[in-house]
């Protein structure tokens, strides 16, 4: 403990005994951040799996400063402005897979509510008012605000919060799809839209080309929109600017945030199929939607020197690379007791910790992991009965290895501690 009141209320954890020296950053430069109590700890999840290409790079920063002084802000209510057009054709430009119009939002969770939104109201327009089914995946995160709680496919408290599930639906992705193929069999008239992270978010469990295959199926059959939730695998987290490029057919909507901006403006986009758009046109119809600080000046301009500095970069170099360091180190570490199989793909993987008798640890003991390997000096993300592993794009080989030495520190100190006990 320490540090008394804290006048900040910390999101996550309980309050009470949250440590502000070691847990208080005062400083975060390329792939390391400094706290309060003089640690300079390596990170292993970019920020917020947002900073892809590390904290501070200057030529983001210097991009954002210019449009600050040129236009430190303009909105997008029932207007436009030049930075934002600029920034929606250069995100256009990047998917394997041609979108025709982007909406700008501040955040993940924010723009998969307007993603639910856009969804019922194309099938309204399409005179299926009845489609208001929205299909997630069970253990998916979509986020925490009202509407994208409610989708999320993990127990983070949704009866609690009272939250409105009544047109959700969760399904599982590993069984051969034999949820989605039941749910269609049922309800395949009243769905709107399915909503897919290519990897989930949580866990980083990697979603099968079979199960999406049958997903595009199930589309042609039922005509619901496809939506690829690349919140945290866009932007060469996984592959490629997003997983989505991979696909046999587009997703009607692609959802992008994290690393959009690497980190440094509250933003999201929706890139939108001409399909949904072509609908909104032909029945001049209004999208009820928007948020003050979505799609500012300066967020623009953080978009399109991401654009380049990746570009500039050859990030899709920089992600194998990384992809193949990870993989390394995953090997080295299951040499330890209590590491048991990886998942994820690409930048995005999880490491599954398990008890002496091989259970899967609880949520407490993934914490007490997760506290003991900060300690030791790198900062990992819990999952569910695992720890996540994000690294930046711009991670070295010298980063690898004091990554593992890190890792290999605080798991020797939690087997000390009885945390796999």
């Amino acid at each position: 403990m320490g540090g008394g009141h804290l006048p900040v209320w910390v999101p996550l954890v309980t309050q009470h005994d949250f440590n502000r020296e070691s847990h208080t950053a005062v400083n975060a430069d390329g792939v390391h951040v400094t706290f309060e109590d003089g640690q300079r700890r390596l990170c292993a999840k970019s920020g917020l799996w947002n900073a892809n290409l590390g904290f501070g790079n200057k030529a983001i920063a210097e991009a954002v400063e210019s449009q600050l002084r040129e236009a430190s802000y303009l909105p997008m209510f029932r207007t436009a402005h030049r930075k934002a057009i600029e920034a929606a054709e250069a995100l256009l430009a990047l998917p394997a897979h041609p979108y025709h119009r982007v909406i700008f939002s501040t955040s993940g969770s924010a723009a998969n509510d307007a993603v639910m939104k856009l969804a019922r109201q194309y099938s309204a327009l399409n005179g299926q008012p009845e489609r208001k089914l929205i299909v997630g995946l069970k253990g998916s995160y979509h986020g925490l605000t009202y509407g994208s709680q409610a989708l999320s496919g993990d127990d983070l408290g949704q009866a609690v919060y009272g939250i409105d599930s009544r047109n959700i639906r969760h399904i599982g992705f590993q069984d051969q799809a034999a949820e989605l193929k039941n749910l269609m069999r049922r309800e395949g008239h009243r769905v709107a839209a399915v909503v897919i992270e290519p990897v989930l978010g949580s866990g980083a469990d990697a979603v099968h080309e079979d199960f999406l295959a049958e997903v595009l199926k199930q589309r042609k059959e039922h005509g619901f929109l496809l939506v690829a939730d690349e919140v945290a695998t866009g932007f060469g987290r996984v592959s490629s600017w997003f997983v989505s490029d991979e696909w046999a057919q587009a997703p009607d909507v692609v959802v992008t945030s994290k690393g959009l901006t690497n980190g440094t403006s509250a933003c999201a986009a929706l890139l939108v199929a001409q399909r949904i758009t072509d609908i909104f046109d032909t029945t001049e119809s209004v999208f009820v939607h928007g948020e003050t600080q979505a799609g500012t000046p300066s967020t623009c301009a953080a978009i399109l020197a991401t654009i380049r500095e990746m570009k500039r970069l050859d990030h899709l170099n920089l992600t194998s690379s990384v992809s193949a360091g990870l993989d390394s180190l995953i090997r080295q570490l299951k040499q330890i007791p209590g590491i048991g199989d990886s998942t994820g793909r690409g930048c995005m993987r999880g490491i599954k910790l398990h008890s002496e008798n091989r259970l899967a640890l609880s949520p407490n003991a993934t914490l007490a992991v997760v506290k003991r390997i900060h300690q030791a000096g790198a900062i990992v993300q819990p999952g569910p009965g695992r720890i996540q592993l994000l690294p930046a794009l711009t991670y070295t080989d010298e980063n690898f290895q004091e990554l593992r030495a890190a890792i290999t520190q605080g798991l020797k100190e939690a087997h000390n501690d009885g945390v796999f006990a």
